[in-house]
């Protein structure tokens, strides 16, 4: 949705998101979260509205959650569409002592947390840097007639 050539062309659409929360801040009327999932640099920030505010009580950075809302045009400056959502399930809870907020972390020491590490903006884009290339490098090859073998292992 983040990534899509024209953000409006998506809006009145209902849609299920899913990924890791990024940052959560609860109001009393409002309460916001933002969902990442490696597919872009940034995160589709979720409004919660009412009683709907209560389910980010037990949420927090890290979680995996699945949203199902609506994409409405965001009332914020810094992003085009937003999800209003209407369900919230958390898939997957964290620990309180969680290592990776939303601040910047050196690559020393995401190297001591290494199955966290595909969750950061730096490790995430070089992956799918990593995707974009070797895409590219088989298309060449196979519009040039070559055949994709994988050699069996002796």
């Amino acid at each position: 949705i983040i990534e899509e050539p024209d953000p409006a062309a998506v809006i009145g659409s209902e849609v299920t998101i899913q990924g890791w929360a990024r940052t959560v801040r609860a109001q009393k009327a409002l309460g916001f979260l933002e969902v990442n999932d490696g597919s872009s640099f940034a995160g589709l920030q979720c409004v919660f509205e009412g009683e709907g505010v209560a389910a980010l009580k037990g949420v927090g950075t890290g979680c995996a959650v699945s949203v199902v809302g609506e994409v409405v045009a965001s009332g914020g400056g810094k992003q085009a569409v937003e999800l209003k959502a209407a369900s919230l399930e958390v898939v997957g809870g964290v620990e309180g002592d969680y290592p990776l907020q939303k601040k910047r972390h050196s690559l020393e020491f995401l190297r001591s947390i290494a199955h966290l590490r595909p969750r950061t903006n730096t490790l995430a884009a070089a992956a799918r840097l990593r995707s974009c290339l070797a895409q590219a490098v088989h298309r060449f090859f196979d519009e040039s007639g070559f055949q994709y073998v994988h050699s069996p292992i002796i």
